[in-house]
C-alpha cells in the first residue's frame, strides 16, 4: 500500500495534474488532491469527506438502482436523484388513468409514498488495497483464462471474509487493467419508494432535440425515500418499515453560484476507456459505433411509430426508448468529437513512444510484444465488432432476441423439473412473464423484430451472420416481415396466457420447436462464438493491454494517473465554469447558467418535447419565485461545471466548498462527447440543475412545501 500512494505521489509531482480532470478514490483524497482542493475552495478535511470510523460526506452518497447515483438530504432518508433515474420506478408505478410520468406526482403523507416493485440504493462502507494479495496468485506463464479463474478464485475468498454473514455486499474490482485491484464494502436498501416527481414536461423539458446540447432548462430530478426495520437495518418491503436515519445528510444551500466557485462530485461514474489503445479508438469510431447508431435508430422509429398512437403503448416503451435514444446520441456524439480531436493520431504517438522504450534490452522480455499483440487482435475483430453491434442493438430493443436466456431458460428448468419443484416454480414464472407483458406491445415488436433482423442481415457484410438468419434471409429475400409476425403469433413465449397453457402441459418438444426459441439460441450462440485463432488473440490482446498500461505508468509516458471509472465510488472537483462564446450563447452575457426566462422562450404548447406547465407560464410571468431566485432576481435552471464525470454520475451531488449540495449533475455537452476517452479541459462541461429551481418546483409550484421542511436549508 504505502509503495503503491508513494509512487502514485511521485507522478503527481513530476506531472502536475490538472485539478477538474481525475476521478478520483476518496481513500486518496488526503495525498493526492486535498491540497489542490483548498486552494480552489474546499473548506473541508479530507477526513469529513472519507471516514471509516466517523460519519462523513460518502455515507450521503448512494448507488442508486445500480445504474445512478443519488444522494440523502434529510434525517429522515429523503433521496434526490435524476428524473431520468428515476424513470423507470414511475413508468412503472403509472398507468393511462394515473400517468405519474407525464402529470407528475407529490406525496402528501408518508402513507402515499408509493413502492416500485424492484428499487435499491447502495450505501457504500469502505474500501481497502488487496493488489498484492491478489497478484501474489498469479504468474507469466498462466494464459489469461488461468490468471482469471485465479483472480476470480481469491476474490471470492477476500469478499467472503467481509461481508460479515451477508450483512454486507463485496466487490473486489481490477483497476489500471489488472494491475492493482480493491474491495469495496457496501450496504443495500431495496424498500425505496417515491416521494415525488415533476411532471414529464419539467423533469425532461427538451427531450432527445436538447439532450447533450447547452443551454438547457431541464429540471431532471426526482425524490424516493429509503426505509429500513425498526433498528435500522434493511428489510423486504413491510408497512412496519420506518423512514431510515442516516449516518450522514447533505445540507442545502440557496446561495447559489458563480463563474470560478468550487465545485466537487461525488458518485459511481460508469466506464470509462482513458487507457484505451490508438486501434481500438478507431474500430469504435469506423465499425462499432457506427452500427450501434443505426440499430438504436432503427429500433427507435419502430418504438416511436407504437408509441405515438397509444398513451399505454407510450408508457410500456417509455423508458427502452429513453434508453435508446439517449446512447444513440452519445455514440453519434463519440464519433465526431474523437474525429475531430484526432485521438487516434494522440494515441497512435504515444504507443509508438512506448514501443520504442519497451524494446529497449533492459524491457523487451516483459513488454517487447505488447503493442504488437493490441493490434494484431483489433484488425482480426474490426468487421466483428460492427456486426456484434447490430445484433446487441437487436437484443437491446426487441423482447425476444434474448428470450432463450430469460424466459426460455426457466420454461426449460421446468420442463426438466419433478412435481414438487414445478408447484415452486410455476408462480414465479408467471410473475414474470406478467411483468415483462407490461413493457411490450406485440404488433410493435413484430415490426421492431423484422426491421432489426433486416438490418442485421443486410449490414454485417464483413462478417459472416449467424446462420439461421442467414437461411432466413435467403428464403425471405429479406424481407423479415411476414415471418418476424408468424414468429410471435406461433410462439408460446409471448403471452401471459400462451406461458400458462404451456405450464399445464409442458413438453420438451414444444420449447425446441419454438420459433422465438430458435431464433433467439442461434443468435445468441452466433454472436459468442470464437475460433481458436480468435480466442489465442484475445489471450494475447488481455495480456497485451495490461502490460500497456503498466508499462506506460512505469516509463511515465502516460499521463493519466487516476483508473478508468468502473461504477465505483469517485470524487472530482473543478469550478462554475462557462463555455468559451460561441454562436449558441453569444447574447448572454455569461454563459455558465440558464433562466426560466430562456425556458419560457422555448415554449411550444403541446409539443412533446417543448410544453410546458401552463401554471409555470403564469407563475413566470408573476415572477412568483418565493426565496429561491438569485439574488439579480432571475429564476435559475441549470448552471454548468467543468467536473470530469460520465454516464452513473447521473444524479451525483454538486456541492460547494461546505459540502453543502447546490445543484445535480444530469448531462455533459456535446462538445466533450469523447470524454470517455480522453479529457478535454477546454469543452468538458458538466450540465447540472440548480438546486433552488428543484425546491421552487417542489415547493412553490407543487405545493409540496413539507417536503422542503424536511431539508435543512443551510444559513
Amino acid at each position: 500500500m504505502k509503495k503503491i500512494i508513494l509512487f502514485l505521489t511521485m507522478c503527481l509531482m513530476a506531472f502536475p495534474v490538472k485539478a477538474d480532470e481525475g476521478m478520483w478514490f476518496l481513500m486518496f483524497i488526503e495525498r493526492l488532491n486535498h491540497r489542490d482542493m483548498q486552494k480552489m475552495g474546499l473548506q473541508l478535511t479530507a477526513e469529513e469527506i472519507y471516514s471509516i470510523n466517523h460519519h462523513s460526506l460518502k455515507d450521503a452518497i448512494v448507488q442508486f438502482n445500480g445504474g445512478c447515483t443519488a444522494e440523502i438530504v434529510s434525517k429522515e432518508g429523503l433521496v434526490l436523484t435524476n428524473h431520468h433515474c428515476g424513470y423507470d420506478a414511475i413508468a412503472e408505478l403509472s398507468t393511462a388513468e394515473k400517468n405519474y410520468l407525464k402529470n407528475g406526482y407529490w406525496a402528501p403523507d408518508r402513507k402515499s409514498e408509493l413502492k416500485p416493485s424492484s428499487l435499491y440504493v447502495r450505501f457504500f462502507v469502505r474500501m481497502d488495497d488487496v493488489s498484492k494479495r491478489i497478484l501474489a496468485k498469479v504468474n507469466d506463464k498462466m494464459s489469461e483464462e488461468e490468471r482469471g479463474k485465479a483472480i476470480q478464485q481469491e476474490m471470492a475468498v477476500i469478499e467472503k471474509e467481509n461481508n460479515e454473514g451477508g450483512k454486507y455486499t463485496v466487490s473486489v474490482r481490477p483497476f489500471f487493467q489488472g494491475n492493482e485491484y480493491y474491495y469495496f464494502v457496501y450496504q443495500d436498501f431495496k424498500d425505496v419508494r417515491l416521494v415525488g416527481t415533476p411532471p414529464e414536461s419539467i423533469g425532461k423539458f427538451g427531450g432527445d432535440t436538447d439532450n447533450w446540447e447547452w443551454p438547457r432548462q431541464t429540471g431532471d430530478f426526482s425524490m424516493f425515500r429509503v426505509y429500513a426495520d425498526k433498528d435500522g437495518n434493511p428489510a423486504e418491503y413491510s408497512e412496519n418499515n420506518v423512514p431510515l436515519q442516516p449516518k450522514h445528510y447533505l445540507p442545502v444551500s440557496l446561495n447559489g453560484v458563480k463563474e470560478n466557485d468550487f465545485a466537487m462530485i461525488l458518485g459511481y461514474p460508469g466506464r470509462t476507456n482513458r487507457w484505451m489503445p490508438a486501434n481500438g479508438i478507431e474500430q469504435n469510431i469506423k465499425y462499432a459505433y457506427p452500427a450501434w447508431v443505426e440499430g438504436a435508430k432503427t429500433g427507435m422509429d419502430q418504438m416511436k411509430k407504437y408509441m405515438d398512437k397509444d398513451a399505454t403503448v407510450r408508457l410500456a416503451y417509455a423508458s427502452k426508448y429513453a434508453s435508446t435514444a439517449n446512447y444513440w446520441k452519445n455514440r453519434q456524439g463519440m464519433i465526431d468529437a474523437l474525429t475531430k480531436h484526432g485521438t487516434v493520431k494522440t494515441k497512435t504517438d504515444q504507443e509508438t513512444k512506448f514501443n520504442t522504450w519497451a524494446n529497449k534490452p533492459e524491457n523487451k522480455a516483459k513488454y517487447g510484444n505488447a503493442v504488437a499483440n493490441i493490434n494484431k487482435y483489433y484488425a482480426m475483430t474490426n468487421e466483428k465488432s460492427r456486426h456484434d453491434n447490430y445484433l446487441q442493438q437487436m437484443f437491446r430493443t426487441t423482447a425476444f432476441a434474448v428470450v432463450s436466456t430469460t424466459l426460455g431458460k426457466s420454461l426449460d428448468a421446468y420442463v426438466k423439473a419433478d412435481e414438487a419443484k414445478r408447484k415452486e416454480m410455476y408462480p414465479e414464472i408467471m410473475k414474470s412473464v406478467e411483468e415483462g407483458q407490461k413493457e411490450m406491445y406485440l404488433p410493435a415488436e413484430k415490426d421492431l423484430l423484422a426491421a432489426q433482423l433486416k438490418l442485421y442481415a443486410t449490414k454485417s457484410t464483413g462478417y459472416p451472420v449467424a446462420p439461421i438468419v442467414e437461411k432466413l434471409a435467403k428464403e425471405n429475400n429479406n424481407d423479415f416481415t411476414k415471418y418476424a409476425s408468424d414468429a410471435i403469433d406461433n410462439s408460446i413465449v409471448v403471452s401471459p396466457a400462451k406461458v400458462k397453457a404451456f405450464l399445464d402441459a409442458p413438453t420438451q418438444e414444444k420449447l425446441d420447436n419454438d420459433p422465438l426459441l430458435t431464433l433467439s439460441k442461434g443468435l445468441i450462440a452466433h454472436i459468442g462464438m470464437k475460433s481458436p485463432e480468435l480466442a489465442q488473440a484475445q489471450n494475447d490482446f488481455g495480456a497485451g493491454f495490461r502490460l500497456l498500461v503498466d508499462g506506460l505508468r512505469e516509463s511515465k509516458i502516460g499521463m493519466i494517473k487516476y483508473p478508468d471509472a468502473n461504477s465505483t465510488l469517485r470524487l472530482t472537483y473543478g469550478k462554475v465554469r462557462a463555455l468559451p462564446a460561441d454562436k449558441r450563447n453569444a447574447d448572454a452575457k455569461i454563459n455558465n447558467y440558464t433562466t426560466m426566462e430562456s425556458m419560457v422562450k422555448k415554449y411550444k404548447k403541446g409539443d412533446e418535447e417543448f410544453d410546458l406547465p401552463v401554471k409555470l407560464i403564469e407563475m413566470n410571468k408573476a415572477k412568483d419565485y418565493g426565496r429561491y431566485a438569485d439574488k439579480a432576481g432571475y429564476m435559475p435552471i441549470n448552471f454548468l461545471t467543468d467536473n470530469d464525470i460520465t454516464g452513473g454520475n447521473s444524479g451525483s451531488p454538486v456541492l460547494n466548498g461546505k459540502g453543502e449540495l447546490i445543484g445535480i449533475a444530469f448531462d455533459g455537452n456535446i462538445e466533450a462527447m469523447a470524454g470517455d476517452v480522453i479529457f478535454d479541459p477546454a469543452l468538458q462541461r458538466t450540465i447540472n440543475v440548480d438546486i433552488r429551481y428543484v425546491l421552487w418546483i417542489i415547493d412553490k409550484l407543487s405545493g409540496a412545501k413539507h417536503i422542503v421542511d424536511e431539508m435543512t436549508i443551510a444559513k
